[in-house]
């Protein structure tokens, strides 16, 4: 911290941890590429900043900014929270995460093509093939099948973690339907609205280019001979709690944001229901999971999906993004192996290493898991959103008994990680001061004729003191995050 003489206002009663503090170093120092914005934050009254938060939470409200909780008792439909403070990243360290998750990407998508082709990966045993068989989100219908371009994962948002020594670590990947950029592009633009004043000395990296690059994507997959392709975002509706971040890249993207009900397939080729008329489609953004997109491929009591419309991409007629059968590349199971998946299509070590994680399908491991359920983190392997976790040292008697009864039943269902104390960032709490917050890092990126990765990412905060779950239906919030140019 500055010298006692100067006023420390927010930060006066700041508490660093055992964790990574993102703006002080151990000697309570701000890091250099925080000290413009530590400057001007302290000379803030709290009644001043609480305004500024006032001001955040209402552009949301009147942006329509929310998301949908469906489990909570108090009602389904929340306003997005955002901290006002944002997060910084340097442009060197931005450099050698944009590195590593091109390269991750690379990978994953080599994996996947390879896994739906000749299966090279699981003949050579670096991959065990039990693991993938018994993978829910592994398609075997769809092996030997054509994919546009060769492409699977198209939008990729992979988290991304600090240990205590300030090192990211891949936490997981997201390869399906990854959501939460919609969320990153407004948090900028309400930043910049209610706060315009903490960007003075920054050069910050714009993200207001992603929509035009997912567009370019998705117009690089269309089938040959489309010279100007329509595209389309499907989305499972209103009720869905991804839908504002649907409606909002389908007007950022100049498309047409479409349900199920709005298309139909025809002698296999898509057309969408207009005023004028049908007209056809040939690229598919789908923000709806493998097993809702068609009712006579994969769940029969599907509502959401297109009949026929596995049957279209099989002909070639109409590309999606992302592809089907993409899920078992963000497996938990699977995720171990990512690094060796590196190693074998590209010859190279992983630029950024993944969590130490513990696999129950191992003797070894189980026993250390059974033995150590008070300090490990238990997951399932197919649940999102914070769900079907067990936090050690958070967790009761009954519930590791539980889990451990769980765990031993499936073993191929579940992972277990160390218990990571993730970097600490100011946060605005309880409307007065600034305390350490736990937050981690969800980058989008963009696999077309190239490989694009958004400045920055979604930043995502644990607003319970001492929580670990950054995950929005979990009671969690965001920040803008920048890249410095």
């Amino acid at each position: 911290m500055p010298t006692p003489t100067e006023p420390l206002g927010l930060f006066a009663n700041y508490p660093l941890g055992a964790a990574y503090d993102e703006m002080f170093d151990t000697a309570r120092q701000p890091r250099p590429h925080y000290r413009p914005l530590f400057e001007r934050l302290r000379q803030l009254s709290p009644e001043e900043f609480q305004r500024r938060k006032a001001m955040t939470d209402l552009s949301m409200r009147q942006d329509g900014v929310g998301f949908t909780v469906y489990r909570a008792e108090e009602g389904i439909e929340r306003v997005w929270p955002m901290d006002p403070v944002p997060r910084i990243i340097p442009a060197d360290e931005w450099a050698t995460i944009e590195r590593g998750l091109v390269q991750r990407l690379t990978a994953i998508n080599l994996f996947l093509k390879d896994l739906y082709t000749d299966q090279k990966i699981l003949a050579d045993k670096v991959v065990d093939p039990q693991l993938i068989y018994q993978g829910e989100f592994f398609r075997r219908e769809f092996v030997g099948a054509e994919v546009p371009k060769g492409i699977y994962v198209h939008v990729c948002g992979t988290d991304l973690i600090r240990d205590a020594a300030g090192n990211y670590l891949v936490l997981e990947d997201n390869a399906r339907t990854p959501s939460g950029v919609s969320y990153v592009l407004h948090n900028r633009q309400v930043l910049k609205r209610v706060f315009p004043q903490i960007f003075d000395g920054y050069d910050v990296r714009s993200n207001d280019e992603y929509p035009a690059h997912l567009l370019d994507v998705l117009k690089y997959i269309a089938p040959p001979g489309r010279p100007d392709p329509t595209v389309v975002l499907l989305s499972p509706g209103m009720y869905n709690s991804a839908y504002f971040e649907h409606s909002y890249l389908a007007q950022r993207m100049g498309i047409e944001l479409v349900e199920g009900r709005d298309l139909v397939v025809d002698q296999n080729r898509v057309q969408m229901r207009t005023t004028r008329g049908l007209q056809p489609v040939d690229v598919i953004y789908r923000r709806i999971d493998d097993d809702f997109l068609d009712p006579l491929a994969f769940r029969p009591d599907s509502m959401l999906g297109v009949p026929g419309l596995v049957n279209a991409y099989r002909a070639g007629t109409v590309s999606l993004a992302n592809g089907i059968g993409t899920g078992i590349a963000d497996d938990k199971g699977i995720y171990p192996f990512i690094p060796a998946v590196i190693k074998y299509y590209l010859g190279q070590d992983a630029i950024l290493q993944n969590v130490e994680t513990y696999r129950p399908m191992v003797p070894e491991q189980m026993s250390h898991i059974l033995a150590n359920l008070d300090k490990l983190v238990v997951k399932t392997v197919n649940e999102s959103g914070g769900y079907g976790m067990l936090i050690g040292p958070a967790s009761t008697a009954a519930q590791r008994e539980e889990f451990a009864a769980k765990v031993k039943a499936h073993p191929r269902e579940f992972i277990a990680q160390p218990t990571i104390q993730l970097s600490t960032h100011p946060t605005f709490v309880d409307g007065h001061a600034l305390e350490g917050r736990h937050i981690d890092l969800r980058p989008f990126v963009l696999c077309g004729e190239k490989i694009v990765v958004c400045p920055g990412g979604l930043t995502r905060v644990a607003l319970p003191r001492g929580s670990l779950v950054v995950n929005s239906s979990q009671g969690g919030g965001s920040k803008d995050t920048w890249v410095l140019a």
